[in-house]
């Protein structure tokens, strides 16, 4: 471990007594997950409005841990560190067409002179408006640019804590590069140092495909942090290692065999579908009880005012089976929607003539009809027949309807085929902590950043963006390494390496030899915490749980054979240690735990 190493620089060490850490006993009653909790009860930070927070200085030191790492990385790949604004004039998001996309969420305001401005989501149109007029040749690329800072995004609903906030700390880099080629070579080197920061920060991590969002591109990559109560939903085959944001992941049309099938149970029969009354039947499930067909062999229509960017609306309908959920994401990308919301009853009413639970696309006039592939191929399906009460049975697609635009539009779960190979895919939750977008000319060519070959050419630069969530890898940390009594620090990003707890009362030297355990801790360049304050054993030991230091040593009764006990945290391990060794165990301990990490 070099002495140039960030977590061994100066002597870090601080005493309870002046600590601004209020821990608290009890959960609070806005928190919602793990790592909410517990960053409220350790004291890491306060909440000052709705997903705004305060970082108290326990939780900042772990964030500049962190970021610390964030930095080494980018600069092993040659990334170049840069401060770019906050607020930004709109004008630019206007220029390359984001404004409207984003929407609500765009944070905007006003300067004394009416002058419309944003406080910065992200930092593509900056970047872009940078470089299209500092770099102008060939000879300057490739170039890499990244910065850390604060993000704001007016969250409709900010929950967990810094995992939906409307701040947060994120990285960001841009690449630049004179064609594909060199962009690939630089979403390379970055893939790899994501996979260094995601191991070195102790998280258990899978890279998925991704939806690109209101970022754009032609490939992007997520690298979510597997996490019971992440917002992060994926699938992935460990057969083939196909993995996929539930937004992005592919379903396709059914197998060969299941399609055949499927046409003949149906009845396949050439005369068409067969009409039944279904009075007051208005769900799959009574569907389903009423016809007496599977779930699989029904399908569902979904109205949606799609809203464009250039603030044009269209009705839009989407048919899917009966049995699956349809991916809004998908259905947005395939309309070219900026963002969809249900059409009302009274609309579904107007548009075919029956309420919803009999609508159906059989004649389906005065909306753009989507449907799913499993519909379009799967044979005969029970489908409302756009009249009250009345349901057709065995509708096939191109047959008894029109299917209009044929697309992927349903939720892949757990059990649905890989789309590379068949096996059945596995599903899991996590934090997405990092995100990569290939986005090739998209801002370049519409913001005018050229460059001139060797040759005097001009072309749009190839740029690539990349985001990393500090406060929300935070997050992540603590949802992976924690258990019911705290937060379990891995020693990376650890505010502080060890606590020195005394523990014995009255006048027998434990004090003392605390003081000088502490001392000789911060002289050996440990960064340590002295719990000095006058309070019972069981309480210390408790908040020394709760804080998640990754080594604890116990000054107390065994003072009087010259020793000390110390305990590892992440399994509650100890040992006894002789006085006059425990710092070059402590420095060996904690060497070792920054030695799995290490860059």
């Amino acid at each position: 471990m070099g002495a140039g190493h960030f977590l061994w620089e100066g002597a870090a060490a601080v005493r309870m007594t002046s600590l601004l850490a209020p821990t608290l006993r009890e959960d609070p009653a806005e928190a919602e997950t793990a790592s909410h909790r517990l960053m409220l009860r350790a004291g890491l930070m306060r909440r000052l409005a709705a997903g705004i927070y305060s970082y108290l200085p326990l939780g900042q030191r772990a964030i500049a841990k962190v970021e610390a790492i964030v930095r080494q990385e980018m600069d092993r790949q040659g990334c170049q560190e840069v401060r770019l604004p906050l607020v930004q004039p709109e004008e630019l998001w206007v220029e390359s067409g984001r404004s409207a996309k984003y929407g609500e969420e765009l944070w905007r305001l006003k300067d004394r002179h009416g002058r419309p401005f944003v406080l910065a989501p992200t930092h593509e149109e900056v970047v872009t408006d940078l470089v299209r007029r500092e770099v102008s040749s060939w000879r300057q690329m490739p170039l890499i640019l990244y910065h850390v800072t604060n993000k704001y995004r007016d969250e409709p609903r900010p929950r967990a804590g810094v995992m939906r906030a409307r701040e947060f700390v994120m990285k960001d880099a841009y690449s630049l590069d004179r064609d594909r080629d060199g962009l690939s070579a630089s979403y390379a080197k970055m893939r790899e140092a994501y996979a260094r920061f995601c191991t070195r920060c102790g998280l258990d991590w899978r890279v998925v495909e991704a939806d690109p969002g209101a970022i754009g591109g032609h490939d992007t990559v997520e690298f979510v942090a597997l996490a019971g109560e992440g917002e992060a939903e994926i699938v992935y085959c460990e057969r083939c290692g196909y993995a996929a944001n539930v937004e992005r992941a592919e379903g396709g049309r059914p197998a060969a065999g299941a399609e055949a099938e499927a046409a003949e149970d149906a009845g396949g029969a050439a005369a068409g579908p067969v009409r039944l009354h279904t009075p007051g039947v208005r769900t799959i499930d009574e569907l389903c009880a009423f016809a007496g067909v599977p779930a699989s062999r029904t399908s569902k229509i979904l109205f949606y005012w799609a809203e464009h960017a250039e603030g044009r609306c269209e009705l839009v309908a989407a048919l899917v089976r009966g049995d699956r959920q349809l991916n809004e994401i998908k259905l947005g990308n395939a309309v070219g929607a900026r963002r969809l919301a249900m059409a009302g009853r009274e609309e579904v009413l107007a548009l075919t003539g029956a309420p919803v639970g009999s609508a159906g696309p059989v004649g389906l006039r005065g909306a753009r009809l989507l449907t799913d592939l499993e519909v379009a191929h799967g044979g005969g399906f029970a489908i409302g027949a756009n009249q009250e009460d009345w349901h057709l049975l065995g509708a096939k697609a191109g047959r008894d309807f029109d299917p209009g635009e044929v697309a992927d539009l349903r939720l892949v779960g757990a059990g649905d085929p890989c789309p590379r190979c068949a096996s059945p895919l596995g599903a899991a939750r996590g934090i997405e902590v990092g995100h990569m977008f290939a986005l090739g000319a998209v801002y370049s060519q519409t913001m005018g950043a050229l460059y001139r070959d060797d040759q005097g050419g001009s072309h749009p630069i190839e740029m690539g963006c990349y985001g990393i969530g500090v406060t929300r890898t935070l997050a992540a940390v603590i949802e992976r390494h924690h258990d019911r009594d705290g937060i379990i620090w891995p020693f990376a990003v650890a505010p502080y390496h060890v606590a020195v707890v005394p523990v014995a009362a009255g006048d027998d030297g434990t004090r003392e030899a605390a003081e000088g355990l502490y001392a000789d801790l911060r002289a050996a360049g440990v960064e340590a915490v002295l719990d000095d304050r006058d309070e019972r054993p069981g309480v210390k030991f408790k908040d020394a749980d709760l804080l998640g230091w990754p080594l604890r040593v116990t000054v107390g009764r065994a003072l009087r054979d010259g020793a000390v006990e110390l305990r590892r945290r992440a399994d509650g391990k100890t040992e006894m240690v002789a006085l006059g060794a425990v710092v070059a165990t402590i420095r060996e301990r904690v060497a070792a735990g920054l030695g799995e990490t290490a860059p």
